[in-house]
C-alpha cells in the first residue's frame, strides 16, 4: 500500500510516524503502514457468497449457499485471539460480507475488544437502515468498490444496475457520517476511467479511494492479458499523482493510495527527486519505514472456512486452520517453509528483485503474480514496471 497523498502531497511526514513509537496498537490508522512491529491486518472472509459476478473476484464468489463458513461463535473465538495477539484491524470482507446476517454482531464485538472494524463491500445492500446500524456499532471504515462508471462498473461486476446500488450505498453511508472509500482494480478495460473516478470523488464529497493494481488469482488469474503493460502501469500511476495533486493544490485533498504493486514507492520516489529533492528525502525515510509488500507478516487473511492464507489472493496455499489452532500459533510457527520464508522473503527472492536497489522498500513486490506467470514463487514479479536503470542493474 503507497500513500500517493501522504508521500506525494506532504500529508504525513516521518516525525508523524516516529511521534507512536511506530507501535502499531498505538497508531492511528492512517499511519499504520509506517508500523515497525508489522501486526498483521487481517482480513476476514466471512463468506463465499456474493450477489454480483465480479470478472476478477479473487474468491470465486457465488450467489449461493457454501457448506462449511464459520460460525458466529467461531468468528467471535477469532477475534478474541487477534485481539490478544495485537492485531490491529479486521477487516470484514467476502464475497460479500453484507449477506451475513451476523456481520454487524461481528463487527460490534470486534470493536468492543479494541480492534478497527472495516468493511470491504460491493456496497449494494448498504440502505439507510444497514448504514444506520453500523455506524451505531462504531464502524471505522466502509471501502465500496466502483469499477469505473456506469457502464464499465456493470460490465466489470457482471450484473446491471451494480453501479447505482453502490453510489446508494455511499451515499446512505455518508448520511450516516461513517467514512466512505472509493476501491478501484485498474486493467486494460477500465484505466481510461481513473480521472472520472477522481471527478467523482470531488462530486461526492468522497475522502478517500485505493487504487488496486491486478493481481492473478481467483477468476483474476485467468485476466493477465489484461493487465496493464509496463508503459500503461506508469502513465496510470502519474496520471493518479496528477490528479492528487490537483486536488490537494485545490484546498480539496483526498487520501489517495496505491495497492499492490509497491513497484509504486520507488517510482514515485524517483519523480519526487526530479520535482522536490528536499521532499525526497523524507518520502524515502517513510518508504523505508513501509518496508513494501507485507504478506505473511503485515497483512494475513482467514477464509470463510478458518483456514489461513499469506494475504486474500494466495489461497492456493493454506498454513493450516483456526479451527484447529488458533491464528497466532499458526502466524508465528516459522518451521512451516513458506511461512518461515514470508517472514525474510528479501533474502530468497530471485533475479532483477535480488538484485533491485529497491529492495528494502519494495519487499519483493508481489509473490503470487510471479508464481502465477513463472511458477516460481521467487521469480520476479512481472508487473514490475522499473526499467533496469531505475533499479540500479549495472551500476
Amino acid at each position: 500500500m503507497i500513500g500517493i497523498s501522504k508521500l506525494y502531497c506532504g500529508t504525513v511526514e516521518p516525525s508523524d510516524a516516529l511521534r507512536y513509537g511506530r507501535q502499531s496498537g498505538k497508531m492511528p490508522s492512517h499511519l499504520l503502514q509506517f508500523s515497525k512491529d508489522k501486526k498483521p491486518v487481517i482480513v476476514w472472509n466471512t463468506t463465499r457468497r456474493c450477489n454480483l459476478k465480479c470478472v476478477h473476484c479473487y474468491a470465486q464468489a457465488d450467489d449461493r449457499e457454501f457448506e462449511n463458513e464459520l460460525t458466529t461463535e467461531e468468528g467471535k473465538k477469532l477475534i478474541d485471539d487477534l485481539s490478544e495477539f495485537g492485531s490491529p484491524v479486521m477487516l470484514f470482507s467476502g464475497g460479500e460480507p453484507l449477506v451475513r446476517k451476523d456481520l454487524p454482531e461481528l463487527a460490534d464485538y470486534a470493536v468492543q475488544k479494541g480492534m478497527r472494524a472495516v468493511i470491504s463491500t460491493n456496497g449494494t445492500l448498504i440502505t439507510p437502515a444497514v448504514a444506520k446500524n453500523l455506524k451505531e456499532i462504531g464502524l471505522s471504515y466502509v471501502g465500496i468498490s466502483i469499477d469505473g462508471m456506469e457502464e464499465i462498473n456493470d460490465r466489470f461486476r457482471g450484473v446491471a444496475g451494480a453501479y447505482r446500488k453502490a453510489l446508494e450505498g455511499i451515499r446512505n453511508s455518508q448520511d450516516a457520517g461513517i467514512k466512505v472509500g472509493l476501491r478501484f482494480t485498474i486493467n486494460k478495460f477500465n484505466v481510461g476511467e481513473i480521472s472520472q473516478i477522481f471527478d467523482l470523488l470531488e462530486k461526492e464529497e468522497i475522502p478517500r479511494v485505493c487504487f488496486y493494481h491486478l493481481v492473478y488469482a481467483g477468476r483474476g488469474s485467468k485476466l493477465v492479458e489484461d493487465d496493464l503493460s509496463h508503459e500503461e502501469s506508469r502513465k496510470a500511476v502519474n496520471l493518479i499523482m496528477d490528479r492528487t495533486r490537483d486536488l490537494h493544490d485545490r484546498g480539496k485533498a483526498k487520501e489517495v493510495l496505491t495497492v499492490d504493486n509497491h513497484a509504486d514507492g520507488p517510482f514515485l520516489y524517483l519523480r519526487m527527486k526530479q520535482e522536490d529533492p528536499e521532499r525526497a528525502k523524507e518520502v524515502l525515510e517513510l518508504l523505508e519505514m513501509n518496508e513494501g509488500n507485507s504478506s505473511g507478516r503485515g497483512i494475513g487473511c482467514v477464509s470463510w472456512d478458518g483456514s489461513v492464507y499469506a494475504d486474500q489472493f494466495w489461497r492456493h496455499h493454506n498454513f493450516g486452520n483456526i479451527r484447529q489452532r488458533p491464528f497466532s500459533e499458526i502466524w508465528t510457527d516459522t518451521s512451516e517453509p513458506l511461512m518461515g520464508k514470508l517472514k525474510e522473503k528479501k533474502k530468497h527472492v530471485k533475479g532483477r528483485c535480488a538484485e533491485c536497489k529497491w529492495l528494502d522498500i519494495c519487499g519483493g513486490n508481489f509473490r503470487v503474480r510471479a508464481e502465477a506467470v513463472s511458477g516460481d514463487v521467487w521469480a520476479p514479479d512481472p508487473a514490475c514496471y522499473l526499467t533496469d536503470e531505475e533499479i540500479g542493474l549495472g551500476e
